[in-house]
């Protein structure tokens, strides 16, 4: 061996112990990242946008642990997302996933972006040695790289998110991918489960927002500890200013002249000044991400608060963002883009003005949708008493929506076909972590409330969701409760399940203790509820179905009725109908829903004429003699044996299990004997006056 070789080797083994040079994101780009010809406009060496160095940064900064980025198209992101996939694989020499919406998606990343970006960034062919290369090590869904590996994967199959780990997992457009993966749960929590563990976790989600409401990319953002906006000083009044759309109806934001996009300018919300494109161009070298409670980033990465001091970055972070800040598109384009999009949807075709909505503003698309009329529901109601059962009210049901700090308490009465009446709505202050503190909840589903024809009805059943933080506690207090019907539920969102779905049992993991069969789960078709109950508060006239409200029922009750809202949305089996929540409290609504799954449970549903007339003749004779007694309802006026599920608890009672009131009921009090009428007249039998009352 010569000597040259000899230094070779020596090098190559003392490489092994060399210190690599710190680099952030945005600087290796700089050095190192080539913009390809099949994907790019200009093929060239990378030069960042100013608003892309701070973005960039986050990726690759490991106190941060989860970036989402919320933009328009023309911004960049694919090639900042390449970018960072490199400088993962060869600076960091970490593990890398990234998931596209589909398997065509993935594909076609890799062979348009991935690709060409190793073939024409030299210093990733250094660690990719099987370029060009057909083995394992080089295949569409993963490459080899000498200290790490990329896996490509499509986001439409659970089984792709099965077996891999990795310190960073990358999701695009992840607007695009199914809310739930065959059933598995959603995107964003399986791509999380493939970081967990890693030394330093990164989760990065990006897309262009869908439909409001139902923006996934959005609803992340929205838990982000740091929300930023681009901001720019005003070259007026010196304020920073966020570049906004503004709309025809705001003093602010872009503007021009004659319906001519070529006068486009944007204008001040504090001083009216306006600016050119170009000017912004010049304005935005002195550009910063701001955020919500004025936190800034400065050249270097460093967090600063509103005093300038440099403060702790949270772990997880979002960016904002919308073409006009992009130098890719002209001010003008954006304006015309508006133009048409406005012309043919005032021609009934909204189609393009969604599309300027999502790509363009880089905002979520408003469907308009089917929802229930908060102010119509005020005015319909009706001047009975809370807490009394009004007449027709044969059937008290409670539903229970357990929050962090409280209970919340929806009561109806149901008659004849369903017709309802809510007669209470509560909130019971608790904490439901303490079990003692479940002893406020028992107290209420205990009450009796007195009917309007005297008697009082106890709650006969009731229904409370686990679907919060504190389900193990639901279990436990429902599997002491059933001989009062008091059900465990869940809802499930698939199309076209029915109100009252499945059951299972489930151990009880109570302060760590387990309990075989412990307690039956009910499943609740919600979307099938949901649309039962927007069809049934469209009842214009008292009668079945009808439901009721009382005017002492408090406003905040009327508007988490108004809470949700049904729209068209496309799926991958074609159009469907989806309820979103588009205010922050909608507990009333699924109280109410709830209460429509009662009533199945109980088969309600099911109630022939018959029955319901022998169940109205035991709680609300039709005449009653004035002077007996007041009447006491029996604790359970329904007749079990009618049913054909029956109504009475399906499971063997535990030992430690609350029973129901021992309250003996008073006898329904028989009627007073009537003397015979005796007629002479012989066209008349001699009981005639007694016909019908009886």
């Amino acid at each position: 061996m010569d000597l040259s070789e000899l230094d070779r080797a020596i090098s190559s083994g003392l490489k092994v112990f060399a210190v690599v040079e710190p680099l952030r994101l945005s600087e290796w780009a700089a050095k190192h990242f080539y913009l390809s010809a099949e994907s790019s406009y200009v093929e060239q060496q990378w030069k960042a946008f100013w608003y892309q160095t701070a973005i960039m940064d986050a990726m690759s900064d490991d106190e941060l642990e989860e970036v989402d980025f919320v933009k328009s198209a023309r911004t960049g992101y694919t090639k900042m997302l390449l970018a960072a996939i490199g400088y993962f694989a060869e600076h960091k020499k970490r593990n890398i996933a990234v998931w596209q919406p589909t398997d065509s998606d993935s594909d076609e990343f890799c062979t348009i972006e991935l690709e060409p970006m190793i073939r024409d960034v030299p210093i990733l062919r250094k660690v990719f040695p099987d370029f060009l290369a057909k083995n394992k090590n080089n295949t569409m869904n993963r490459k080899k790289f000498l200290y790490s590996v990329v896996h490509l994967k499509g986001a439409k199959s659970a089984k792709n998110f099965r077996r891999i780990s990795v310190d960073t997992g990358i999701v695009d457009e992840l607007d695009g991918c199914d809310k739930d993966v065959e059933g598995e749960g959603s995107v964003p929590k399986l791509a999380a489960k493939r970081v967990e563990g890693a030394t330093f976790p990164k989760s990065i989600f990006g897309s262009t927002p869908k439909t409001k409401h139902l923006s996934m990319i959005e609803a992340r953002a929205a838990e982000a500890k740091l929300r930023f906006q681009a901001h720019i000083p005003c070259k007026g009044c010196g304020e920073m200013i966020v570049l906004q759309w503004g709309g025809r109806k705001k003093a602010f934001g872009f503007k021009w002249f004659n319906n001519d996009p070529t006068t486009v300018v944007h204008v001040c919300p504090h001083c009216n000044d306006s600016i050119t494109q170009q000017e912004y161009l010049i304005q935005a070298k002195s550009g910063r991400w701001i955020a919500q409670n004025g936190t800034w980033i400065d050249p270097q990465n460093n967090y600063r608060n509103v005093d300038d001091e440099v403060i702790e970055k949270p772990k997880h972070v979002a960016f904002f963002i919308w073409t006009a800040y992009s130098e890719m598109t002209t001010w003008v384009k954006i304006v015309e883009e508006f133009i048409s999009a406005e012309n043919k949807e005032a021609a009934g075709d909204p189609a393009e003005m969604k599309t300027f909505i999502n790509t363009t503003l880089g905002e979520s698309y408003a469907e308009v949708g089917d929802k229930t009329d908060e102010s119509a529901l005020r005015k319909r109601a009706e001047p009975y008493r809370l807490r009394t059962v009004p007449h027709g009210g044969l059937i008290v049901v409670a539903t229970v929506d357990v929050q962090d700090s409280r209970f919340e308490v929806v009561t109806y009465a149901v008659g004849y076909k369903e017709e309802m009446w809510c007669i209470d709505y509560t909130v019971i202050d608790a904490d439901p972590s303490i079990e003692k503190e479940w002893d406020k909840l028992d107290d209420y589903l205990l009450l009796e409330f007195p009917h309007v024809c005297g008697g009082m009805l106890p709650i006969h059943a009731s229904a409370i969701d686990t679907g919060g933080h504190f389900t193990h506690e639901v279990y436990n207090f429902c599997r002491k409760r059933t001989a009062r019907r008091v059900y465990a539920i869940k809802g499930e969102s698939k199309e076209g399940c029915p109100v009252k779905s499945r059951a299972s049992l489930q151990d009880v993991n109570w302060r760590g203790g387990r309990i075989k069969n412990g307690v039956k789960l009910w499943l609740v078709g919600t979307d099938t509820a949901k649309d039962n109950l927007y069809n049934r508060l469209n009842i214009a006239i008292p009668g079945p179905g009808y439901i009721h409200f009382s005017k002492e029922l408090p406003d905040e009750f009327f508007t988490q009725m108004a809470a949700e809202e049904r729209i068209k949305v496309k799926t991958s089996r074609g159009e469907a109908h989806r309820w979103v929540k588009v205010k922050p409290r909608n507990e009333t609504w699924d109280c109410t829903v709830y209460s429509i799954f009662v009533c199945h449970m109980l088969d309600l549903n099911k109630f022939t004429d018959k029955q319901w007339q022998k169940l109205e003749s035991r709680v609300q004779p039709r005449i009653l003699d004035l002077f007996s007694a007041p009447l006491t309802i029996v604790e359970n006026p329904l007749d079990t044996s009618a049913n054909s599920d029956g109504i009475a608890a399906e499971v063997t009672e535990p030992e430690d299990v609350v029973k129901p009131s021992l309250r003996a009921p008073l006898p329904m009090p028989k009627p007073k004997p009537k003397p015979k009428t005796t007629s002479k007249n012989k066209f008349a039998k001699d009981d005639w006056a007694d016909r019908g009352f009886r």
